[in-house]
């Protein structure tokens, strides 16, 4: 989904094992900053020739330790990869899907931004398992403080909320977060989620208002739940049939 540049900078960090993953926790390590968002048409295709397409510089430090060109960082929920390497900068390429399911393309300089770097499978999670494969926006549609709690309201399509559950995983600008209320009713469709006090210092969502967009993920299990169901339906559907024509069957014989 993005695209790789022929400079090469140094190499920050060694390649993970065979056993690593692109998977997230949804653990922010680190508040990042846009540097620069540009649109280029110099950038080297697979076959040589030259493309155009958009490049997201970022400030960071934590998610550098141990990066190298190639790995996945996870940017305000969207999981990208390192094309360029320095000190305290890398550089993505984001790709046209990104730029439509998500509001990366909306950034400016100086942005905070939530970072993640990739974790391994077997690791410590403390939070639930990211993708970085943003379903879609949402809208804040109100915001509140409960004592040291600091809840949100978020406005999404009817299409998305359909995965979103009371007490449910989501992945809000790449935070693991557990969804507090739904109202399900087509001229509602929101949900709301509450940040504890330790979290609001540790991530950017607390600095973002009323009608301000948020990159969500649902939680992938319920996804791969409603697939698993819509494939084993058609059989259970053939089965409660051929059950009702015995029924009716025995029934006749027995000449009711």
């Amino acid at each position: 989904q993005t695209y790789a540049f022929v400079p090469i900078h140094r190499n920050v960090g060694a390649k993970p094992s065979a056993t690593s993953q692109n998977m997230f926790t949804g653990i922010v390590e680190e508040m990042g900053t846009v540097v620069k968002l540009e649109e280029r048409d110099d950038m080297i295709l697979w076959d040589g020739s030259k493309g155009k397409g958009t490049e997201l510089t970022v400030k960071g430090n934590v998610v550098l330790d141990g990066a190298y060109l190639g790995c996945s960082i996870c940017v305000n929920g969207v999981c990208l990869t390192a094309t360029e390497l320095e000190e305290d900068v890398f550089k993505v390429g984001l790709a046209p899907e990104t730029l439509r399911r998500t509001y990366l393309g909306d950034l400016k300089k100086g942005d905070p931004l939530n970072l993640e770097r990739a974790s391994e499978i077997g690791g410590r999670n403390s939070g639930h398992f990211v993708q970085g494969h943003i379903d879609g926006v949402g809208s804040i549609i109100d915001r509140w403080t409960d004592q040291d709690s600091l809840f949100f309201k978020v406005k999404v399509t009817p299409e998305l909320l359909r995965y979103i559950v009371p007490k449910g995983f989501i992945a809000i600008d790449g935070t693991s977060l557990t969804v507090c209320e739904v109202d399900s009713r087509l001229e509602e469709s929101w949900f709301t989620f509450m940040l504890v006090e330790y979290t609001q210092k540790k991530i950017i969502v607390p600095s973002k208002e009323i009608g301000d967009l948020l990159n969500i993920e649902v939680d992938v299990l319920g996804k791969y739940s409603e697939s698993a169901l819509a494939a084993i339906m058609p059989r259970i559907e053939e089965l409660e049939s051929k059950v009702k024509d015995l029924e009716d069957r025995l029934a006749k014989a027995e000449g009711k």
